[in-house]
């Protein structure tokens, strides 16, 4: 006789909810369906469920979406880095109190190195027939980031040969939830052939009909609720062995349409909308946002990331701004509107010498232009330039730290959004050691500045 285990998982849906209607009610009839017919069956999220970047993300602190997986019926959870480092401490202690589901993560540890009271580093899921599911979760090893934040993040691949040596003669089956991105993914498939199926995240990678590495089978749903992974592994119940592995996924256009999807979505927005009415700041005159062309709202900006990291100067690009700010009060709205990014301040000393050949890099004339994606950036393009504490003579030749030319030999402290710290436009920032101010992002900088 066989059996078949039944798992359906979602990842990196960033908060993108025009199709979460659908996929939450397919996935619970689904689950309905197979229990009905005496199948197992999991629901499993792999991360990136919450991003800030929208209103009611923003405004419940990424509540909202554990109340939507908890709708859904989902039975465990991994956190993906949005979860982990986009929120501060007491924040995330706090954001799975009411979850209805497990929070799986083998890697995060508290301030004080021990495991946080809402987190399982595994856990053993029995079946009707006495088979046994160890499911293990791993998230991105961003140390500065959980660092800076108070937590404590370890190597996920020491960590997974710990869990994996804990549960091996106990399970039947391994299951890991890996918010680690296609290339761990991989090599772990290629280490640890004890493990059954990798249900992966983070890099957003489609594996139409998984992919099988050294006998594991790999599965990912790309990103944005674009799709619904379905892995099914069949399993003889008498031997307790594996005997076959199938991926799929669904396609949300393929997904029967839900009653009222669109005032769904638009409930969702609006709400968010309404909790963030909160003034920030009363304005006497609008402050305008261009992209390729000096105006106030870039320059007020990059002034106050150099005040809030106490810096000699900063740079930073116009298309971080969505657009302006009118007359007239300014709410947490107005302020998550216009720069809707999960990016921090950060801080990086480096010599003159350095730090000219930087600022020579951002006159690079393709570089406004770019339709920017990633690297936490939740806008359209990359804009021009603006800095504050630099100041150029003869055609850029000559470059001016609040006045002064640049000394090579002299050691500066330059603000920049953490974005450009992560190798893609400065490939030399990734070497230097770095500050990152943490929880705020852009937008509570500007909020201090136009409040003071």
């Amino acid at each position: 006789m066989k059996e078949t285990i039944h798992i359906y998982h979602t990842n990196d849906l960033h908060s993108h909810f025009e199709h979460w209607s659908r996929i939450r009610d397919f996935l619970k009839k689904r689950k309905e369906w197979h229990v009905t017919e005496g199948e197992e069956v999991f629901l499993f999220d792999i991360g990136d469920h919450a991003d800030r970047w929208h209103p009611y993300s923003e405004a419940t602190l990424g509540k909202g979406n554990v109340g939507l997986l908890n709708e859904a019926g989902y039975d465990a959870v991994t956190i993906g880095n949005n979860e982990g480092i986009t929120l501060d401490y007491e924040d995330l202690e706090s954001l799975y109190k009411n979850a209805e589901f497990d929070v799986i993560v083998g890697n995060l540890l508290s301030r004080d190195n021990k495991v946080p009271h809402w987190v399982k580093t595994h856990h053993i899921y029995e079946t009707s027939s006495g088979l046994k599911v160890a499911v293990l979760g791993l998230t991105a090893y961003f140390l500065p980031f959980y660092k800076a934040l108070g937590w404590n993040i370890t190597p996920p691949l020491e960590e997974l040969k710990k869990q994996v040596e804990l549960v091996q003669d106990e399970a039947d089956v391994l299951v890991l939830l890996s918010h680690l991105g296609i290339r761990d993914d991989e090599l772990i498939a290629s280490s640890f052939p004890e493990i059954d199926v990798v249900l992966g995240a983070h890099t957003h990678h489609i594996l139409h009909e998984g992919k099988e590495i050294n006998g594991v089978m790999l599965g990912a749903a790309g990103k944005f609720g674009h799709y619904v992974g379905h892995m099914m592994i069949e399993v003889d119940p008498d031997k307790k062995t594996v005997l076959s592995k199938k991926a799929r996924l669904y396609a949300h256009e393929d997904l029967p349409k839900s009653v009222n999807e669109e005032e769904e979505m638009e409930q969702w927005y609006r709400e968010g909308e309404h909790l963030l009415e909160t003034e920030v700041a009363h304005l006497q005159e609008p402050l305008q946002a261009e992209w390729f062309k000096p105006s106030p709202l870039p320059g007020l900006l990059c002034d106050a990331l150099k005040e809030w990291c106490s810096a000699d100067c900063s740079f930073l690009n116009a298309g971080l701004l969505i657009e302006g700010l009118n007359e007239g009060a300014v709410t947490k709205r107005d302020l998550h509107h216009i720069l809707p990014h999960p990016i921090n301040p950060c801080l990086i000393e480096l010599s003159g010498a350095e730090l000219k050949e930087l600022i020579k890099m951002t006159f690079n004339e393709e570089w406004p232009h770019l339709q920017l994606k990633g690297l936490g950036f939740r806008g359209k393009i990359m804009g021009e330039f603006v800095y504050s504490g630099i100041a150029f003579e003869e055609e850029k030749q000559k470059i001016y730290i609040n006045g002064s030319e640049i000394l090579p030999k002299e050691t500066y402290k330059l603000a920049i959004p953490d974005m450009f710290t992560f190798g893609h436009f400065f490939p030399d920032l990734a070497r230097l050691d770095k500050k990152y101010f943490m929880p705020e992002f852009l937008r509570d900088v500007l909020a201090w500045k136009l409040g003071g």
